[in-house]
Formats: structure tokens, C-alpha cells, sequence
């Protein structure tokens, strides 16, 4: 069973890799939590 990351959780780690003043680490597990959403299923896949 892989873990994935919601929607919400996706939104705000966007978000705080827009934001120019958030810390390195905050940039960091914002990164991590993105490269765990699960990827949209295309109808040609």
C-alpha cells in the first residue's frame, strides 16, 4: 500500500513553495509532500 497526499495537503504545499519567505525546511517537506500525490490518470494511458 503506497501513501499518497490529499488534495488540501497538496494545495498548501503549493502554496508554501510560492511563498518567498517560507524556511528552507518548510520548502522542503512541502517538496516531499507533493512528489506523493498521485499522479491523474489520462484516458490514453
Amino acid at each position: 500500500m503506497t501513501k499518497t497526499t490529499s488534495k488540501s495537503v497538496a494545495r498548501k504545499a503549493s502554496s508554501i513553495l510560492r511563498t518567498k519567505s517560507a524556511s528552507k525546511k518548510a520548502k522542503s517537506v512541502a517538496a516531499s509532500a507533493l512528489s506523493q500525490v498521485e499522479k491523474k490518470k489520462t484516458k490514453n494511458s
